[in-house]
């Protein structure tokens, strides 16, 4: 595992290499509707259409592809509301690793659905009234498996990071990043790219307003911890940054904003309805900050990471009908 004080550009090369062949390159989706609704040129980077339908699995991927033959045998360990635990399960059953998943007993039943379906074994856990980290830490002692968190965690990062190489080199030189922001690792690891790819653009992380830990910790220069946030977002109710991520984030992003769950279920709409793609709301989070106006974006070039897809159809049908 590289430390975070040394994560480098380079790191997120190799994290590439080692995850060519199982991760997808998902495409860069453009829309004349969107470019016009914006003024600006917005370049998607389509992650929902990644195995397992997130961004989660070039982590959880590279993390287990460095795993040493010791820790392969004894397996891994972690927690998750979904998406990580998911890529988790994927990454390891290609592997042939077990796999166990820490996740809320309201985690979304199509989430949980499909990580047992990968082979993960699922430990149920009240998010309101359990730590998963407590529960982590006690059950990869117990087990003596490895533990891979879903955010903090330099190789996590890494991996994560190759969403914004792959989008930089199809879209070019961009003026703006935007990414959507729960714990932490995409956006720095997609900040970290950014910084050598694409060094003039700036970098912004987009939170729910229920869950603006984020930004509060930006701001504040440590990290805050806030209660579970109430939001449709939920891959995004995390009650704080990670260690490592924070340490990329203060180096290399500019600057953190929220949108509400209304402004999400906008978004998620004019995805199915007008680029035929079903995004997943926290899937949402740097399209609806550019769409509705939260942060200017005209007569720039603007990358936008489309998180992931996975949601519940008639969950779907019920927030985009609202």
């Amino acid at each position: 595992m590289t430390e975070t004080a040394q994560l480098q550009y380079s790191d997120i090369e190799q994290a590439a290499a080692r995850i060519k062949g199982a991760a997808h390159r998902t495409p860069v989706l453009t829309s004349r509707t969107a470019n016009a609704m914006a003024g600006a040129e917005l370049f998607f980077k389509a992650e929902n259409l990644q195995r397992m339908g997130a961004f989660k699995f070039r982590g959880a991927c590279n993390a287990i592809a460095r795993f040493t033959d010791e820790q392969k045998r004894a397996g891994v360990l972690t927690y998750s509301s979904g998406n990580h635990a998911q890529a988790i399960a994927l990454s390891a059953s290609l592997m042939g690793i077990k796999a166990a998943i820490i996740m809320p007993q309201d985690a979304p039943e199509l989430k949980v659905r499909a990580t047992k379906g990968y082979g993960g074994e699922v430990i149920l856990y009240d998010r309101y009234k359990e730590n998963r980290e407590e529960i982590g830490a006690r059950l990869a002692k117990e087990r003596g498996m490895t533990l891979i968190p879903p955010y903090d965690h330099p190789d996590v990062i890494c991996g994560q990071g190759t969403a914004a190489k792959e989008l930089i080199e199809d879209a070019g030189q961009l003026d703006l990043l935007l990414v959507p922001l729960g714990g932490g690792g995409l956006l720095a690891g997609c900040a970290l790219a950014a910084a050598t790819l694409s060094p003039s653009c700036k970098v912004i992380g987009v939170e729910p307003e229920a869950g603006n830990d984020g930004q509060q910790s930006l701001r504040s220069g440590q990290i805050v911890d806030i209660p579970v946030p109430q939001t449709i977002a939920d891959g995004a109710q995390t009650t704080h940054l990670g260690q490592h991520n924070f340490a990329v984030i203060q180096r290399f992003v500019d600057d953190i904003v929220t949108v509400s769950d209304e402004q999400l279920k906008a978004t998620m709409r004019f995805f199915a309805e007008r680029m035929k793609i079903v995004v997943e709301p926290t899937g949402c989070l740097a399209a609806a900050a550019a769409l509705h106006g939260v942060v200017p974006v005209a007569g720039k070039r603007v990358g936008i990471l489309i998180s992931g897809g996975n949601v519940d159809l008639a969950r779907f049908a019920q927030l985009v009908a609202g």
